[in-house]
């Protein structure tokens, strides 16, 4: 069995943002030479995520009202973390949305369904932050 590690860097000009890292994935795995095994993906960072879903603008749109009611940034006196600091909705936000993704490769490719993408989730931005990309097989 093969393994391969290789760490992503993001930095975002915003708070907030969903980025698509599918091709940045599908790079790493071209990169190992394994056909089969598994991907893990995850945000090194406990304010930031790494999910799968749709690339659709809409969706994007929808998660981000949603995820800001269900943890505002403001007003930032409401969380006793943030003494000193801003970011206790980023937190909560990377708890929702989640760490790591683990993705099957079949025949070198990543074994998604139709809509499938892998996204970076960042809720506490501008600042370089990585993503683990670690992979194991054959």
């Amino acid at each position: 069995m093969k393994s391969y590690r290789k760490e992503l860097w993001f930095q975002t000009p915003t708070r907030r943002a969903f980025i698509n890292i599918t091709g940045d994935v599908e790079a790493c795995l071209r990169e190992s030479g394994i056909r089969e095994g598994l991907v893990l993906v995850n945000a090194m960072h406990i304010t930031a995520s790494v999910f799968i879903n749709d690339d659709e603008p809409g969706l994007h749109h929808d998660y981000e009202k949603w995820l800001e009611r269900l943890a505002p940034h403001e007003p930032v006196g409401q969380y006793r973390h943030n003494v000193g600091e801003d970011n206790a909705d980023a937190h909560m936000k990377r708890q929702v949305m989640g760490r790591e993704v683990v993705v099957a490769v079949t025949e070198g490719r990543l074994d998604f369904g139709t809509w499938e993408r892998i996204f970076y989730g960042e809720f506490d931005g501008r600042r370089r932050k990585r993503v683990l990309v670690k992979i194991i097989g054959e």
